[in-house]
């Protein structure tokens, strides 16, 4: 089974930047869809941005024109680009792959989480 690894959290001041990355065992061509989400303390875990293998890209609305969510299939690693960053932006961060809309992917994968905490 295709395991997911995260990396590239941290603690960074408002406005600073972070990039995440997501690495796969095996190929994440064999994924449809591959997202970013995350959970702040409290609250549900919200979808933050998927792309599929060849193309299209959703962003939830809170990160557009900040977060850039891109994949580099040779090296089965996904990718979120965190620019202008918000102490709202902090949170564990997840990445997931599987089938399904890519506004509302069913992920069969989940990787462990990295931790972003961005200060005031």
């Amino acid at each position: 089974q295709v395991q997911l690894v995260e990396s590239g959290g941290g603690l960074v001041q408002t406005g600073g930047s972070l990039r995440l990355s997501c690495t796969a065992s095996g190929s994440s061509d064999s994924f449809d869809v591959m997202a970013w989400y995350r959970q702040a303390p409290g609250k549900e875990r919200e979808l933050v941005a998927a792309s599929r293998t060849w193309g299209s890209r959703y962003y939830a609305d809170s990160v557009k024109g900040r977060f850039t969510i891109f994949r580099d299939n040779a090296k089965n690693t996904l990718y979120l680009q965190m620019n202008s960053l918000r102490p709202e932006d902090t949170a564990m961060y997840y990445c997931a792959a599987g089938p399904g809309p890519i506004n509302a992917p069913i992920p069969s994968t989940w990787g462990q989480g990295t931790q972003v905490n961005v200060t005031s």
